[in-house]
């Protein structure tokens, strides 16, 4: 991995699992009240309600207080978010920067969205996953409005580059360079895990398909998946399957019926045949919508952050994630998918073959769309 991505496992670093709004946004608010020196805040969904509010009212707050605030929304996940909110952070001397907006010159770039879910405090400490800045991702995932997801709060040298990759999109959009001890400050070992920042754009080779196609293809044992959009093209189907002949073990846990985009689980669906006959386990999660972003491999390597497991994140959009070759932070992530697989709902090959005509043809039809979903 090192070798094909030119980012090595970084030793000494912290990282704590946040499962659901309850724990990750009073972590992540609080980690912005802490702030000293500077914020660092990218991401591709930030809408409307309580939440958007707390997180304006601490950005505006830590500005007004001379902390340096940067914060960076992609054009087209943030459109719901109101504009006051914006116009409140600003008033108070937060820097917030739209990015890739369209216009008629840019049409061509319309698909490049940054996808990326990370917040970097004064250098020092990091956090990614999968959550957005909305109601939706709010409480404990008990009913169909309030989502399920992870989020990892990151201390030790690795945070360094999450701040590197905040910065390469901040001098696209602002022509600014981050630079100096504010934002790079000397880190020292936080903890025992080393982990790998691993981040892909759209004018790179596309580093987060070979990623994966790299960890599928080193399986011996066991694979498992957690991902809102599962999608995946030939070449991934045929690692999966080519894993499946090896004998090892693979369970995916995606979305049931609470999901906010249908045209995706039948996309999905229709692509099931051949791996549920080769013995793949789908399960469909039941209590609310799944937006989590989480690959284990044979109970040591574990991959999360934005990437989901479809064309629009591993061909179109801008994501980052962080590899962990770690046994025991694989084995936390082993129970949080155990604890989401006993909420979902299997499903089997004779449920995709049983399937209405009706239904069939949807999916093919939805099937169509999926180097843009």
């Amino acid at each position: 991995m090192g070798a094909l991505f030119g980012s090595n496992y970084i030793p000494g670093n912290r990282v704590e699992t946040l499962v659901n709004g309850n724990q990750i946004f009073p972590s992540m608010l609080q980690a912005i009240r802490e702030a000293r020196q500077t914020i660092s805040f990218e991401t591709y969904i930030y809408w409307r309600g309580a939440i958007a509010e707390d997180f304006a009212g601490a950005l505006s707050t830590k500005a007004r207080e001379g902390v340096s605030v940067n914060v960076l929304l992609d054009w087209v996940g943030s459109l719901p978010m109101e504009e006051r909110l914006i116009e409140r952070m600003r008033a108070a001397g937060v820097k917030v920067v739209r990015f890739r907006p369209v216009n008629w010159y840019t049409l061509d770039r319309v698909n490049n969205r940054t996808h990326r879910k990370l917040l970097i405090v004064d250098g020092r400490i990091g956090f990614t996953g999968g959550v957005g800045i909305a109601d939706e991702w709010n409480g404990d995932a008990r009913s169909p409005s309030e989502w399920r997801d992870n989020h990892y709060r990151v201390e030790g040298p690795a945070v360094a580059e999450f701040q590197a990759a905040f910065a390469e999109h901040w001098i696209e959009a602002t022509g600014e360079l981050l630079m100096g001890d504010r934002f790079f400050p000397q880190l020292v070992a936080a903890g025992e895990h080393a982990a790998q920042v691993v981040v892909s754009s759209t004018h790179q080779r596309n580093v987060m398909h070979l990623m994966l196609m790299t960890a599928l293809a080193s399986a011996q044992r066991s694979v498992r998946i957690a991902t809102p959009y599962f999608v995946p093209d030939e070449l991934m189907r045929r690692q999966i399957l080519d894993a499946r002949k090896r004998g090892v073990d693979i369970r995916i846990i995606v979305p049931g019926p609470q999901i906010d985009v249908r045209i995706v689980r039948k996309a999905s669906r229709h692509l099931w045949g051949d791996l549920l006959r080769a013995g793949v386990k789908i399960s469909e999660f039941q209590p609310t919508f799944f937006h989590c972003k989480l690959v284990i491999v044979d109970d040591i390597w574990t991959s999360v952050g934005s990437t989901n497991i479809d064309d629009r994140a591993l061909r179109l959009n801008d994501e980052a994630n962080i590899n962990l070759f770690d046994r025991d932070f694989a084995g936390t992530q082993m129970a949080v998918f155990d604890r989401d697989a006993a909420s979902s709902k299997p499903y089997t090959f004779s449920d995709w073959q049983d399937r209405s005509a009706q239904q069939k043809f949807s999916d093919w039809l939805s099937s169509l769309a999926r180097s843009q979903i």
